[in-house]
């Protein structure tokens, strides 16, 4: 439930319109939903400000359909690492679901969400680069947050991201999303006095070693004021912009 939720009830066990068995009824899934094979957390908004996201890789997609009914009963639904037959299943129970094939992230919207006021810039080093920065641009989208994509900006034609620079130092947060030697994230921070959050792509030859030599520059980066995300990990970049932003 949402603070707002929660206070209605209140409100009407106050006034009389609900009793007090039918807001215990209401109120004893919290803070959290067994459903046997997992345990639903309504109280995530409450804590981080932020509902729970169903982590689609690994799971059923009757297990996603059930986690998803659950959770829409109180928030808006993301499912991050999933894929179109998932979504199709998706589709038949939740008309308004949307599915980022880029992404591979699937978005059902109940609830109006109220845009923050500070804008997320999210780059990429190179093309290769997109699905992951999608998903962080999908992620920081779905929590509430402007977002303006800057794609093809890497080192290498270092040119490109200079022509960009007024777009970027009007941001409240950078999100660098780079493979290779990862060496954007660096030069990024070291331009502007924004948060910088670096994810390290499994995009590069053999000794990009499937992002470990990218992680491993970011983690390295001579400019403070870099985070590094795991690898791959685009959700985890446009989640933590949101908090910040927030």
């Amino acid at each position: 439930m949402t603070p707002k939720e929660i206070k209605l009830l209140l409100k009407k066990v106050k006034n009389g319109t609900t009793s007090e068995s039918e807001a215990f009824e209401i109120l004893k899934s919290l803070p959290f939903k067994d459903i046997g094979f997992a345990k639903i957390d309504h109280h995530r908004k409450l804590r981080r400000g932020l509902p729970e996201v169903i982590f689609g890789l690994g799971k059923t997609s009757n297990q996603i359909i059930k986690i998803a009914a659950e959770l829409s009963k109180h928030s808006n639904v993301m499912i991050t690492k999933t894929s179109l037959d998932v979504f199709n299943e998706i589709k038949n129970i939740y008309k308004n679901a949307v599915f980022n094939t880029e992404a591979k992230i699937i978005t059902i919207k109940q609830d109006r969400v109220k845009f923050k006021s500070g804008k997320i810039i999210v780059l990429t080093a190179g093309t290769t680069d997109i699905p992951i920065a999608e998903e962080a641009v999908v992620t920081a989208t779905f929590f509430g947050n402007k977002v303006e994509k800057i794609y093809d900006v890497g080192v290498a034609g270092i040119h490109r991201l200079f022509a960009n620079l007024p777009k970027i130092y009007k941001s409240s947060v950078i999100i660098v999303v780079a493979g290779m030697d990862g060496a954007l994230a660096s030069v990024v921070s070291g331009l502007v006095d924004k948060p910088v959050i670096a994810v390290p792509t499994s995009c590069g030859y053999g000794a990009n070693f499937e992002g470990i030599g990218p992680l491993l520059n970011m983690l390295n980066s001579c400019s403070p004021g870099v985070a590094v995300m795991n690898i791959d990990n685009g959700f985890g970049a446009g989640y933590f912009a949101s908090i910040i932003n927030k």
